[in-house]
C-alpha cells in the first residue's frame, strides 16, 4: 500500500467510480501478517515511501521466498539485499522477471506501483574496486527506490587527479555516496569539493590495521569536511535510503 495508491483511491470515491465501501475494504487491509518466523509489515511504503527490505543474511531461501510472495501479492514487489546464491536462485524460480546482481549480492522485482522519481541523481563513488559489493548494492537500492544513479569507480585518493578531473560529474549529483575502505579518506575529499550531501560507507576492504572497516569508519567520523555524514560499515542499503529521503525531500 503506497501514498499514491491510497491517494487513487480516494479520488475515486470523490469522483463516484467507487463505492465508499469497496475503498473501506482495501485500506482495511491488514497492515503486517504474521507469517511465524516473520511479521511482515505491509504498510512500510504507505508510511515511508518504499516497501520493507528483507535482509536475506541469516534466512533460509524458503523463508525468504515465503516473505517475498506475500509482498508481492500487495503489487509491491521487494528487494532482497544480502542474498546469497542458493535464495536467489529459489527466488529466481518462483519469480518471473526477478533481477539479480551478483556483486551487489541482491534480487530485486518491480512492483506494479513504481515508488515516485527522485529530484536529481545519486553519484556513488568508489575509492577502489573492492568496494564495488557495497556500491553495487547502494545503487541497486537507490534505483529501486526511484532515483537516477551514476557511478564513479576507483577514483581513490591514492590517484588525487582521477577525483579532481570528474568535478562536472561531482557538481551535478544531488547527493553523493562515497565508498572507500583502508584510509577512507575519499569521503574528506568530496566533502571537500561540493555542496551538497555526502554519505560516507566505511567498508572493510583493507590490510590488518584497518581493523575490518573500522579505521575508516573512525576516519569518516572525524572529517573535517562540512556536510560528510557517516553510515556503519559496509552498509550500502542504509547510504542509499537516506540518499533517496534526501533525494525525494
Amino acid at each position: 500500500m503506497t501514498r499514491e495508491r491510497v491517494r487513487s483511491l480516494l479520488s475515486r470515491v470523490a469522483d463516484g467510480s467507487l463505492t465508499p465501501a469497496l475503498a473501506l475494504d482495501d485500506l482495511t487491509k491488514a497492515p503486517f501478517e504474521a507469517l511465524g518466523f516473520a511479521t511482515v509489515d505491509h504498510h512500510r511504503s504507505l508510511r515511508q515511501g518504499f516497501p520493507e527490505v528483507i535482509y536475506g543474511a541469516g534466512k533460509t531461501p524458503e523463508q525468504i521466498v515465503a516473505i517475498a510472495e506475500r509482498l508481492a501479492e500487495r503489487d509491491s514487489g521487494f528487494l532482497v539485499t544480502r542474498v546469497d546464491d542458493a535464495s536467489a536462485d529459489a527466488l529466481a524460480a518462483r519469480f518471473h522477471g526477478l533481477e539479480r546482481n551478483g556483486v551487489a549480492r541482491t534480487a530485486y522485482l518491480a512492483g506494479a506501483e513504481l515508488p515516485s522519481a527522485g529530484r536529481g541523481t545519486i553519484l556513488i563513488v568508489t575509492a577502489g574496486t573492492s568496494d564495488l559489493p557495497v556500491a553495487e548494492e547502494a545503487a541497486v537500492t537507490a534505483a529501486a527506490m526511484g532515483n537516477s544513479v551514476a557511478r564513479l569507480n576507483d577514483v581513490g585518493v591514492a590517484g588525487l587527479h582521477r577525483i579532481l578531473s570528474q568535478k562536472d560529474a561531482l557538481l551535478g549529483a544531488a547527493v553523493v555516496i562515497v565508498i572507500a575502505g583502508m584510509d577512507g579518506a575519499l569521503a574528506s575529499v568530496v566533502g571537500g569539493l561540493v555542496r551538497v550531501p555526502v554519505i560516507a560507507v566505511p567498508t572493510s576492504v583493507g590490510y590488518g590495521a584497518s581493523f575490518d572497516g573500522l579505521a575508516p569508519l573512525l576516519a569518516m567520523l572525524n572529517s573535517c569536511a562540512a556536510g560528510v555524514t557517516v553510515v556503519n560499515i559496509d552498509n550500502g542499503f542504509g547510504a542509499a535510503a537516506a540518499a533517496s529521503r534526501i533525494n525525494h525531500a
